[in-house]
């Protein structure tokens, strides 16, 4: 099963493609999309939308799990990654995939095994679920391969927990 992770953003979106076969994780890709500040809203959100799509096109992932946005004091920024969530969600749509959303606790459950994890356990526990040599980087990577590792895990035990 192929699983693309998204860690959502307007500046930065990060992206993580993982393998599952069995307990294994193999990495195949993971980076971010990079928007230009000085671009109007629209061809930000038009750019993220055009990147993930051709994601999707390329690794043909059958999951996809994106980041749900948690409370902002800056009402302006969570609007604004709140319109690049949406145009992730309508890109995976489109393709007649299941996005499924993870709070950054869950995430930090189904990756460190505790919700309240630092981040850089988060990103060590990556580095060594996927057997990498250092931690991926930039951090939006990271975090978006720990999205896809949550989903992988949620769904693991969900399968399990369905045989009982």
């Amino acid at each position: 099963m192929i699983i693309l992770g998204i860690d959502p953003g307007t500046a930065i979106t990060g992206f993580g493609i993982i393998s599952v076969e069995g307990n294994k994780f193999i990495p195949i890709d993971y980076g971010c999309i990079y928007t230009e500040s000085t671009l109007d809203l629209e061809k930000r959100l038009e750019k993220i939308y055009n990147h993930v799509n051709l994601l999707l096109d390329k690794y043909k992932p059958n999951e996809m799990a994106v980041e749900e946005l948690f409370f902002n004091k800056n009402v302006k920024t969570a609007l604004s990654v709140g319109q690049a969530r949406g145009a992730i969600l309508l890109a995976g749509a489109l393709k007649g995939l299941k996005v499924n959303s993870y709070t950054p606790l869950q995430i930090k459950q189904g990756v460190v095994g505790y919700g309240r994890a630092q981040k850089n356990q988060v990103q060590q526990m990556v580095k060594v679920l996927l057997n990498l040599k250092e931690i991926p980087k930039p951090d939006d990577a990271a975090d978006a391969i720990a999205v896809a590792i949550c989903h992988a895990h949620f769904k693991q035990t969900n399968v399990r927990i369905r045989t009982i």
